[in-house]
């Protein structure tokens, strides 16, 4: 019961970071928007990793996370690993590509990949300055695996989403992302949850900043 109710609070958080980003980019305007070569690239990434596996039986003991394994590496090659099973591999796969597309098609490649190597970097960085696990322990990963990455990325659709809207309602979805986040973390230690928190701070920062660099370019015209 515990592992089911982990994997549907863990697609719920999903599903509000999708709508998110929809309701952030335009429901209407996805046929007209260019092709996002960034998510293309990443899920490309991801896509060859899951092959790379089928035909080399070695690829996760070369490539994972595993910090009593050395090599720079790994931090980021792990990221292109699955070890979900199938389900879990599928639903990585499709939520990468569906994330990193709205991602880019609202903050810009450059920052999309910014947002997704952050989602790499930070959340194992974070945790152990907090005091919250040492190293990986807390990533979602668990030493593989492209969620957390994606999760942290997709937490920057809510910020974007809560950014445009003044609904009460759109403004509860999107605030509800951390909120969820926050929740399963504390309730499961679910770290879908703590790094989607981590991706939505930042995302609020990069906002931040990016509107004081643009209001005076708007004064000036």
């Amino acid at each position: 019961m515990g592992a089911i109710l982990f994997n549907v609070t863990t697609a719920a958080l999903m599903v509000m970071m999708l709508n998110c980003g929809l309701g952030a980019v335009g429901r209407d305007t996805l046929r007209g928007r260019p092709v996002p070569w960034v998510a293309v690239a990443l899920t490309a990434l991801a896509v060859g990793g899951v092959l790379l596996q089928l035909v080399w039986s070695g690829a996760m003991d070369a490539l994972d996370a595993d910090p009593a394994k050395s090599g720079w590496w790994r931090e980021f090659t792990s990221v292109f690993m699955q070890n979900g099973g199938l389900f879990g591999g599928l639903w990585n796969l499709v939520t990468l590509a569906a994330v990193a597309a709205l991602a880019q098609w609202y903050w810009g490649g450059p920052l999309t990949l910014g947002f997704f190597l952050a989602g790499i970097l930070l959340p194992g960085r974070i945790d152990t300055l907090l005091g919250f696990g040492d190293g990986p322990s807390t990533d979602p990963r668990n030493f593989a695996g492209s969620s957390g990455a994606t999760y942290f990325l997709g937490a920057t659709l809510a910020l974007a989403f809560l950014s445009r809207t003044r609904l009460p309602k759109e403004i509860a979805l999107a605030a509800g992302v951390p909120a969820l986040g926050l929740a399963v973390w504390l309730a499961q230690e679910n770290g879908h949850g703590l790094v989607s928190v981590y991706g939505f701070a930042l995302a609020a920062v990069a906002w931040a900043v990016r509107r004081r660099l643009v209001r005076p370019a708007g004064r000036a015209a």
